[in-house]
């Protein structure tokens, strides 16, 4: 039995505020920093030991009386922690045992445990070292094309190479060695690739400067035969026009074909410029190759615009002219086949600057010269240069200004040689009768000027009724006009009212050469009616005819000259389109409105007959311009609604063709060809294409008919290039499709039998 506890005294301090608040503080786990540092401050350390002494003393009641009341859970708790030691000691010596024997079983395993680990690692290092090996082998390949590529010259896959294996395999070859040798080649392979193209397309700056002159003389020479075959053809007109009783000659429109083998002797090799421009665009320098090849064809143009001073310019100006010429003409070409390594501005200044510098040097030596012949010489090859770069879409304004400062200056030449002649003439003649003992002096000497108006062949010796003198001067004033002409063909302003006006001019002072026959008669004392016979006649009416027929070439020149202005807005047409067009062609536009003006201008100038042989001239050169376009490789194919655009202009054309035969009079002159009949052939060309049967054409009777003006070797030209509707993704479902057909199945036939009957 246990005795009751026996209460111990608890001594209160004297401060018993204090002690409660350091009791608290204690009580709740709070710092008794500030409250001790406080007591130190204050001076009264005494009574902060005294009450923390208190508070011990309580504590250690306290913590007595918890022993006592639970001194037997103490002593039970004791006794199990005995037991649990005992047991614990028996499961560590099992644990041991047990260990032991688990460490002898598992030596063996241990032991293959490492073995396989090794290998595992030997796995990995070879794994490692065969993807190592295959990124090494396979750059090692690559360079070796690349190698090999630009053994061969082949720049552009070893590019394609190159950034291959640094874009693909540089980052991840694991040798840091082979990694810093291959990106070290890099840059210097693309450095040897660019000195490799640059150097190829130096030899091309170098060629092209040597077949420059060559080209440009190609292209006069071909602009030269285009004018001499027109020149051809208008005379060829001119002598149909004169028979009346003969009808339309069914070839007097007909084209030359020939000029295509011509043609391909402008053929020049512009590929190193491609390659070049297309390696410095891959390499990513393409703005530096634009500005080098720029720069190097303007040095070589500065070069070309040097005139000799070894040799006159009489001597040197073809070969001069010819070489920029073909400078210009090489640069259209890379213009528009470079993909952007030229730009329009670029050739168009350059252009500009070598004009001007041309138009200097002509006046330069125009203004020099004292002889004519030497003067229409340069004259001719100039306006054959401005012919010649005007194709390929240079201005040549400048260069007819020039041109035409000068015409005062060598008519004023031509003249004072003529007058020399004939100042020479009339002083070395007899003034005797000419004595012409043979027929070819005849004809060379009066039947050239007319001097006689009976045309049957006299007798020999014929005694003629004037000297010597009078043919001679009528020569050279032949020659003055033609000279004259010649200087105003083709050049100059080409301003074709002026030629009008002087075509009217002349017609007017032919109407006045029995007035001043009669007038002349009269002041010599001459009986009129010696003067009207018919071997009196004044050789100024002859001379004025020569020169009327010159200025009507020179006219009917001009406005074919206009006419092709307009002609050129033909490229614009769109030869494969899907959809049939409701109005006719802007090209046409234009030349109806050129045509109006044309006819009513020469209306009011121009006699009737030289109306005629402008008017047809020019529709005619229009309709041979039409045919020209569908044969030449610049139209590769044309769809039927292409066609039907043709056939809407041909009808505007006709329609106005009808209205000004009409309505200018020509139809009281009994002419047997109408402007309509000038477009026999381009209309008998789209009815053809338009035909439901065209094999028809192959019919004798029908071709005679309706194709007569036809030629089998054009229309095999023309039919191998047309398609009877564009490609398209639904063109069989088209309701025409059946009509379509029938008619593609007799075009294929006509195909056929033109090529068998070729």
């Amino acid at each position: 039995m246990s005795a009751p506890p026996k209460k111990r005294t608890i001594v209160d301090s004297g401060d018993g505020g204090l002690g409660l608040g350091i009791a608290a503080f204690i009580a709740n786990g709070e710092d008794l920093g500030p409250i001790i540092r406080h007591s130190f401050e204050s001076g009264k350390p005494e009574a902060l030991m005294q009450n923390l002494r208190s508070i011990v003393k309580k504590k250690e009641v306290e913590i007595e009386e918890l022993c006592r009341l639970h001194y037997e859970d103490f002593i039970v708790a004791v006794d199990e922690l005995r037991g649990v030691l005992v047991d614990a000691e028996e499961l560590k010596s099992m644990l041991s045992g047990e260990n032991s024997h688990l460490q002898e079983a598992s030596t063996a395993l241990l032991f293959k445990l490492d073995e396989l680990l090794e290998i595992y690692s030997v796995k990995k290092n070879v794994g490692e070292a065969i993807t190592t090996l295959k990124i090494c082998v396979k750059v090692f390949s690559l360079c070796m094309t690349c190698n090999n590529y630009i053994a061969e010259a082949k720049f552009h896959p070893a590019l394609k190479t190159l950034d291959l294996i640094q874009k693909g395999y540089l980052n991840s070859i694991p040798l840091k060695l082979l990694k810093k040798v291959v990106a070290r080649q890099i840059p210097l392979i693309k450095l040897h690739i660019e000195k490799k193209v640059c150097s190829e397309f130096n030899d091309w700056l170098v060629h092209i400067r040597r077949m420059a002159k060559q080209i440009g003389q190609v292209s006069i020479s071909q602009a030269s035969l285009a004018r001499q075959k027109d020149e051809e053809m208008r005379a060829r007109q001119r002598e149909a026009e004169g028979h009346s009783h003969a009808g339309p000659d069914e070839h007097l429109y007909s084209l030359n074909l020939e000029n295509k083998e011509e043609e391909s002797a402008l053929d020049f090799d512009v590929t190193p410029v491609y390659r070049a421009h297309h390696m410095h665009i891959c390499l990513g320098i393409g703005e530096k190759f634009r500005d080098y090849y720029y720069k190097n064809r303007l040095m070589q143009l500065n070069l070309d615009m040097q005139i000799s001073i070894s040799q006159p310019f009489l001597e040197s100006h073809q070969p001069y002219l010819s070489q920029v010429a073909g400078f210009f003409i090489v640069e259209e070409r890379v213009l528009r086949t470079a993909d952007g390594l030229l730009s329009e501005s670029q050739v168009e200044t350059t252009w500009e600057t070598a004009i001007a510098k041309i138009t200097s040097i002509l006046e330069e030596q125009f203004s020099r010269m004292r002889t004519a012949s030497h003067f229409l010489l340069i004259k001719d090859y100039v306006t054959l240069l401005g012919t010649a770069v005007n194709k390929y879409g240079y201005q040549i304004t400048q260069l007819i200004e020039v041109l035409e400062k000068s015409r005062d200056k060598y008519h004023q030449l031509l003249l004072l040689e003529c007058r020399k002649q004939i100042d020479d003439i009339l002083t070395n003649d007899s003034y005797e009768q000419m004595v012409i003992k043979k027929e070819y002096e005849y004809n060379m000497n009066v039947t050239a000027f007319h001097l006689e108006h009976d045309d049957a062949i006299p007798d020999f010796p014929y005694v003629a009724p004037f000297s010597s003198s009078v043919p001679e001067v009528c020569r050279i004033v032949r020659s003055f006009i033609e000279d004259s002409v010649s200087y105003l063909s083709y050049g100059g302003l080409m301003n074709i009212y002026d030629m009008m006006q002087l075509a009217g001019n002349i017609s007017v002072l032919d109407q006045a050469c029995d007035m001043y026959l009669l007038h002349s008669a009269h002041l010599c004392g001459i009986p009129k009616r010696v003067a009207e016979r018919s071997h009196s006649g004044l050789t100024a009416r002859a001379v004025l005819k020569a020169s009327q027929n010159a200025v009507y070439n020179s006219l009917i020149n001009l406005a074919n000259f206009k006419v092709d202005e307009f002609m050129v807005l033909l490229e614009n047409v769109n030869w494969i389109t899907e959809e049939a067009p409701d109005d006719a062609n802007d090209y046409m536009n234009e030349v109806l409105i050129y045509l109006e003006t044309l006819v009513s201008t020469a209306q009011s100038i121009l006699p009737l007959e030289a109306l005629y042989k402008v008017v047809s001239g020019a529709i005619s050169h229009i309709s041979d311009s039409i045919m020209t376009t569908l044969l030449n490789d610049g139209v590769k194919r044309f769809t039927v609604n292409a066609v039907l655009g043709l056939d809407i202009d041909l009808k505007m054309l006709e329609a106005f063709a009808d209205e000004k035969f009409d309505s200018t009079g020509l139809s009281d002159l009994g002419k047997e060809t109408t402007f309509r009949d000038c477009l026999v052939e381009i209309r008998q060309l789209v009815n053809l294409l338009l035909s439901s049967q065209p094999e028809n054409f192959m019919n004798p009777v029908i071709r005679q008919r309706n194709y007569g003006s036809l030629d089998h070797k054009k229309v095999a030209i023309v039919c191998d290039k047309y398609k009877d509707s564009a490609d398209s993704l639904f063109g069989s479902l088209s309701n025409r499709n059946v009509k379509q057909n029938a008619r593609k199945k007799s075009m294929d036939v006509l195909k056929r039998r033109l090529k068998d009957f070729s």
